[in-house]
């Protein structure tokens, strides 16, 4: 349309038309709202640059959304580490050994399908029982052969990548590594304290007598908690471990009652896999008065969309309006329901 006769009105029709085309399109109108945020870019004349980034990042998170979908229902466990880390060593081994006990926990794995690290947990999770999301670098080669081809993805972007791995991942496992590594470990935890992903299990795995975790937790403690740049409750956003046994006990203890988390408004609902009873929401109550805006913890109905959802509908929830600030404090809440 020229400009003398662009119409909103007729623009919004043929989102609208072209939705029809498609056919029944569950969640209308977040469709209509991506067909419409076209059209007002193209009315905003970005650069061709801005454009590029645009297009490659929509096809990115498109494609993975597809691959993904095709995989709900089993939890992910991404694993982090260097990829300088040569085959025959022992923390190679480590992470080998890793993907395959998380394989046959019954958990699926998700890496950068790089070399290293990322090739030995994937290697021992199996072509059937991982996931490759590599990122496209000059100065590095294909990604690892233990990969199927219908599930890697060539990423462009870092902050593509980094969204899918946390959108996807139900738990996340750190070796040892170099500046990616410490990137992805750095911005993990700054996103749950801030509560910008689900709470989720984080877990510094270092092979034994390792030194590597623990050196760095003592920066973290001295450098962050002794200068109060952080608070000592957010060290319960992570735990050590020295042996894969260790870190899928803490995977499996995270999600031993608690399933998922969601807001409601301004209320945040818990996802449990149990009922809780008189007792246990007396003692939650009573712990966790200082996360409780109106002191009031209680079972609810079953959201309508949960409802026709087979993976949360038969869950029982509870809720409470959270004051959306202490996310590590809201950690040691679900540890505690873990326990009940």
């Amino acid at each position: 349309m020229s400009e003398q006769t662009f119409s909103w009105e007729e623009a919004e029709a043929r989102a609208n038309h072209l939705l029809d085309l498609v056919g029944e399109v569950k969640n209308r109108e977040f469709h209509y709202e991506v067909l419409m945020s076209g059209v007002r870019l193209a009315k905003d004349d970005p650069d061709r640059l801005d454009l590029k980034i645009l297009n490659s990042a929509f096809k990115e998170l498109r494609y993975s959304f597809r691959l993904f979908q095709r995989h709900r229902g089993k939890r992910k466990v991404a694993c982090f580490g260097s990829a300088r880390t040569r085959p025959g060593t022992e923390l190679y081994e480590l992470a080998e050994r890793t993907g395959e006990e998380l394989v046959q926990a019954g958990y699926q794995v998700i890496t950068g399908a790089g070399p290293g690290v990322m090739e030995a947990a994937n290697k021992g999770a199996g072509l059937e029982g991982g996931f490759g999301l590599a990122i496209r670098l000059p100065f590095e080669p294909a990604p690892n052969r233990h990969v199927r081809a219908d599930r890697l993805i060539n990423f462009k972007y870092f902050f593509t990548r980094k969204l899918i791995f946390i959108k996807e991942s139900d738990a996340f496992i750190l070796f040892p590594g170099g500046f990616g590594t410490n990137d992805e470990c750095f911005e993990l935890l700054t996103l749950l304290q801030t509560g910008k992903c689900d709470p989720t299990p984080v877990v510094l795995l270092d092979e034994p007598g390792g030194t590597y975790w623990e050196s760095w937790m003592q920066f973290v403690r001295k450098e962050l908690v002794g200068r109060e740049m952080i608070d000592d409750e957010d060290l319960k956003l992570l735990t050590l471990a020295k042996t894969p046994e260790e870190a899928l006990t803490e995977i499996r203890q995270f999600y031993r009652v608690y399933h998922s988390s969601r807001f409601v408004g301004d209320r945040l609902m818990l996802r449990l896999q149990k009922p809780l009873g008189a007792e246990d929401f007396a003692r939650l109550e009573r712990d966790f008065d200082d996360l409780i805006a109106d002191g009031t913890l209680e079972a609810c109905a079953i959201l309508e969309e949960d409802a026709a959802d087979p993976l949360v509908a038969g869950l029982s929830p509870i809720w409470f309006q959270f004051d959306k600030k202490r996310f590590s404090r809201l950690r040691e809440m679900i540890d505690t329901i873990n326990t009940l």
